[in-house]
């Protein structure tokens, strides 16, 4: 968390695999220069909704730009993804998981999904989102709680 409780992007990446960090890192380095701006890091942040300030971007380059050059790059990205507790880690995928849950109902539909998804470049339909869905809802409701979130979050190729 940022030092006035605002979340870092950590929630998107909590994977300790090296492919899904460089596919989500892809993401926020939207000019493939390959290495994350603030202004890069803003702009995702405010396609998902979370309101960050400049300056609560500027503290979420301070803990993660560790070399100190002003750019997020990919070691620093996979180290700040790879570091998280499990208390933090388990914070931030709360409010990751708020993220996708629009409604604040405690689950997240296909059509919410498909809204994140889309906010992001991301070419799928409902249905697509539906079946990502299908492979983690082990209740058989339709939709993700945040125990199949965390499942999904943390699953391991």
């Amino acid at each position: 968390m940022a030092s006035n409780g605002n979340p870092k992007p950590a929630p998107l990446v909590c994977s300790q695999d090296m492919n899904e960090v460089q596919k989500v890192f892809d993401r926020f380095d939207s000019n493939h220069d390959g290495k994350i701006s603030p202004e890069e890091l803003s702009g995702v942040l405010e396609k998902l909704g979370s309101g960050v300030s400049p300056k609560e971007v500027c503290e979420i380059m301070e803990d993660i730009d560790t070399n100190k050059d002003g750019f997020i790059n990919i070691q620093e990205f996979a180290g700040f993804c790879k570091s998280r507790d499990g208390d933090s880690a388990d914070k931030e995928l709360r409010e990751a998981f708020e993220l996708y849950d629009q409604d604040r109902n405690g689950l997240i539909s296909a059509a919410e999904l498909h809204l994140i998804l889309t906010r992001l470049g991301e070419k799928c339909s409902v249905d697509d989102c539906a079946g990502m869905i299908k492979s983690f809802d082990t209740d058989g409701d339709g939709n993700v709680s945040f125990e199949e979130f965390r499942t999904m979050m943390t699953a391991m190729p």
